[in-house]
Parts: structure tokens; C-alpha cells; sequence
């Protein structure tokens, strides 16, 4: 069988492709939600790590809204930087009526200190929640904006699976990220499970 080759090389030769962070995820702080307004994260997130990963378990609201978060520059003492984000979802409901892939302007915000919407919104049925996962790129660097890329799934009522894919930048590149905040836009979460991951690139 012929070997394939990447930039001349054996495949077998190849350590790491630069594109893709090459360090495992390791596992810095777990928090559990138990009626609780916010969560959030104000230690760990420093110059240590280039990427931080944050995974979201079986989130489940106590009133209908989006699932959303926000980051910080002074160490949680308030959240608030400006982001610049797009939103589309694809969605398909249990009984093969409905289904769509679309680009949804309600979701997104341009240059706002909102915080970032990274669901469609959720109903409050006890079987309903969200799970999914957020990037942050390169928060301590004093140089570029910050930038995120998230993917969740969600049941909502009716029901619908619905799929978000949300990115964007917090467009500050002098200072920081050293907190992030996760809430519900209305109410709030009332279960689940976010763990904070950092990778080396």
C-alpha cells in the first residue's frame, strides 16, 4: 500500500500539524448549577494556556431564554467587553414538518458589552436542556481581540432539535480575559454542569 505524504513527509514522520492545538485538554475547574443566577469563572484564565475550552452538560433553565456568557478584563468584578458576534442555526422538530439552516439576525450583536447569546432559545419542560462547548482563543494576549467560536444543541419545546453555531471576537486587544460569566438570559439555571479546559497549542 503507497504512503501518503503531508508537505513531503511520511505520515509516520509527522508530530504535529500547526493548524490544530497539539496539547490535551486539561481539566482546571468544574462548577455545578443548583438554581444558581450566573456561573462564572474568575481564576485560571491567564497566559498559561492559548486556548480555553469550557464544555456545558445538561443545562436546564428555570424560565424561556437563551443560554448566554460574557467575559471580563478586571477579574470578575464586572463583565462587559464589547464583542462583535454572528449566530445561524439549523434546526429539525420529532415530526419531520419543519427544518431549516439559517442565518438569525436576533441572535447576533455588533460592537455590544450584551452578554453573547450561544443558544436559541430554551422552553422549561423537564426534559429540555442545552449541552455543547466554547472556545476562547489567546485571552491574555495583549495584542489581538479575543476570539470564540461555540456549538450547542438544544430540545425545545414543540420539540425541536436546534444546533447554534455562534463566533465572534471581544474586540480588545490591550487588556486581558481573565473571567467569563455563564447565565440564562431570563431566570436561572436551574441544572447542569460546565467544566473549564485549558490546551496548550
Amino acid at each position: 500500500m503507497p504512503l501518503l505524504y503531508h508537505n513531503n513527509n511520511s505520515i509516520s514522520n509527522i508530530t504535529s500539524f500547526p493548524q490544530v492545538p497539539s496539547g490535551n485538554p486539561v481539566l482546571l475547574s468544574t462548577a455545578t448549577a443548583s438554581g444558581s443566577s450566573s456561573i462564572s469563572f474568575t481564576s485560571g484564565i491567564d497566559s498559561t494556556y492559548d486556548v480555553y475550552q469550557f464544555e456545558f452538560n445538561s443545562i436546564h433553565p428555570s424560565a424561556s431564554g437563551r443560554f448566554t456568557f460574557q467575559c471580563s478584563t478586571n477579574g470578575g468584578s464586572s463583565y462587559g467587553v464589547t464583542a462583535t458576534t454572528t449566530f445561524f442555526r439549523a434546526y429539525h422538530d420529532e415530526s419531520d414538518t419543519a427544518s431549516a439552516l439559517e442565518y438569525d439576525g436576533g441572535g447576533d450583536q455588533a460592537q455590544s458589552t450584551s452578554f453573547v447569546n450561544i443558544t436559541d432559545i430554551l422552553g422549561t419542560d423537564n426534559d429540555l436542556s442545552t449541552s455543547g462547548n466554547l472556545y476562547l482563543f489567546s485571552p491574555s494576549s495583549n495584542t489581538y481581540v479575543k476570539h470564540f467560536i461555540s456549538t450547542t444543541n438544544c430540545m425545545q419545546y414543540n420539540p425541536f432539535s436546534i444546533q447554534v453555531n455562534s463566533a465572534g471576537y471581544f474586540n480588545d486587544g490591550a487588556n486581558d480575559i481573565d473571567a467569563v460569566q455563564f447565565k440564562m438570559s431570563s431566570g436561572n439555571i436551574d441544572a447542569g454542569t460546565i467544566k473549564m479546559y485549558g490546551i496548550k497549542a
